[in-house]
């Protein structure tokens, strides 16, 4: 997340972009404006493409609340950034592993240089690490669809960000104990891997589905989940792109490789199925999206591309065997309810990205992005060319220690989280409330068929078949279709 300013020239020429009351002479405002719109590609990452994908992925009965959900944690994640959260991922020092918290929204701090690196309003820095707080706590929720209390989630975003999220970003991005030592571009461990573990961490205290759904769970959009997914994977672009703070060639390289390891992925992810299944499949297409997607992260800006081809194939196909093989053979894995498979999709292909980014991260990418001499690296491959493999394994055990950290503290976190929520609300929904879905939970839903909600009056020539008729919607649609009488 940092880079090297030793050959970055913030002046502006005088005769072109002179500098102003808005724009002082340490403002790059091509940064500034890229910046900006990375962190915009973030948030619509967020709203709307994580809300579509969810609310169109899960079964009808659940497409509002799960949609909410995430709209709920995006602001909540705004409002607790600014007053306490931002200051204990990236300020001053607390303890090794958190900073103090404090506000981020006074006109001093937010109008200030972000730090001697980066030539742009601190604003900016705190808005685009808001995005990245905010997608985390929504991509941990894709464990919980179908059966969390929304009274226990609306208090668990706020207590996970504080406890768990800022940890994980000042100890290897801020000031903490593992900063300048793991590689983690863009949020592999910080993001992807926490977001993994503690969803399935968090599905385990909350107890799975009702059986009915757990059998039975059909997106009730496929093509709206495809639009979702594509926000997701567009906004990819500002995800990594924005990492560097500043516009120039590490931010293209990241922008590059990272659309380049998810269409291997995807492709992978196809043909596997295509070998075993005989026949392919959206949904998965859209798993291997998303484990591309994470695996490059850490790594984007950092490997050249012809590693994140490799990096895609095996996106494509380790997190594919967890999912489809090992998931179904491992009694534990059945046990716990993960709902869309956040553990594969981000904490799989977020560990392996991370290892992956300790084995090809390039030296001269390194040097680029943190300076000349930097802590970093080199990526074991290199290191063997280099006949320096004692660096090279030196990373790689900083990227296995990395991992243990965000894998043990999400655990232990999450764990206390849930077990002292469940002493203030039940986690899990009322079975009666399971049963209907959205309707119970939110008086709302997804979808109205017919009229506005109220139940079909049937006309007097299909009296004699309604039993025909409840019968074919109830095994094919679940639609509620009331006789009435005369």
């Amino acid at each position: 997340m940092n880079f090297n300013s030793s050959k970055y020239i913030s002046p502006f020429s005088e005769s072109l972009l002179p500098p102003n009351d808005q724009s002082p002479d340490w403002n790059n405002k091509a940064d500034n404006a890229w910046q900006l719109t990375a962190a915009t590609l973030v948030g619509l990452q967020t709203v709307p493409g994580l809300i579509i994908l969810y609310g169109s992925m899960v079964k009808k009965k659940w497409a509002v609340n799960s949609a909410f959900m995430g709209l709920y944690a995006f602001s909540a994640v705004l409002v607790c950034w600014v007053l306490w959260a931002h200051q204990m991922a990236f300020g001053n020092k607390l303890l090794p592993f958190v900073g103090k918290p404090n506000f981020a929204m006074s006109q001093k701090f937010l109008l200030s240089k972000a730090s001697t690196q980066y030539y742009l309003p601190m604003a900016d820095f705190v808005f685009y690490q808001f995005a990245f707080a905010a997608i985390t706590l929504v991509l941990l929720a894709g464990s919980l669809l179908g059966r969390i209390n929304f009274f226990a989630w609306m208090l668990f975003v706020p207590m996970w960000l504080t406890f768990s999220y800022t940890i994980g970003a000042f100890t290897i991005w801020g000031n903490g104990f593992l900063e300048g030592k793991i590689i983690d571009y863009a949020g592999g461990f910080v993001i992807h891997l926490s977001s993994g573990v503690a969803g399935f961490t968090a599905a385990y205290w909350v107890g799975p589905r009702t059986s009915d759904d757990r059998k039975n769970f059909p997106p009730n959009n496929i093509i709206h989940m495809l639009g979702g997914a594509g926000f997701l994977w567009m906004g990819w672009t500002g995800f990594n792109g924005g990492a560097p703070f500043q516009v120039g060639e590490i931010t293209s390289i990241a922008i590059f490789n990272t659309h380049l390891c998810t269409a291997t992925s995807i492709l992978v992810w196809i043909s596997l199925d295509m070998i075993v299944y005989k026949k392919g499949s959206l949904i998965g297409s859209v798993q291997g999206m998303m484990t591309g997607l994470v695996c490059i992260t850490p790594g984007a800006g950092l490997v050249d591309p012809w590693a994140a081809i490799l990096m895609g194939a095996l996106s494509g196909s380790i997190p594919w065997y967890t999912m489809m093989v090992l998931h179904k053979r491992v009694p534990f894995f059945q046990n716990v309810d993960d709902t869309l498979g956040v553990f594969h999709t981000h904490a799989v292909a977020g560990f392996l990205g991370g290892i992956l980014s300790g084995v090809f991260a390039k030296p001269k990418l390194l040097r680029m992005l943190y300076g000349p001499i930097t802590s970093y690296g080199p990526g074991l491959f290199y290191s063997y060319f280099d006949e320096n493999m004692g660096l090279g394994i030196r990373q790689i055990l900083y990227q296995l220690l990395g991992a243990i950290f965000i894998t043990i503290w999400n655990v232990v976190i999450t764990s206390l989280i849930c077990i002292i929520l469940s002493h203030i609300v039940d986690l899990r929904m009322k079975e009666e409330d399971l049963e209907v879905g959205d309707d119970a939970i939110h008086g709302e839903e997804a979808y109205v068929l017919w009229g506005d909600g109220e139940s079909m009056i049937l006309p007097l020539r299909l009296h004699k078949s309604t039993s025909t008729i409840l019968s074919i919607s109830h095994q094919r649609h679940s639609i509620p279709i009331n006789k009435i009488d005369e």
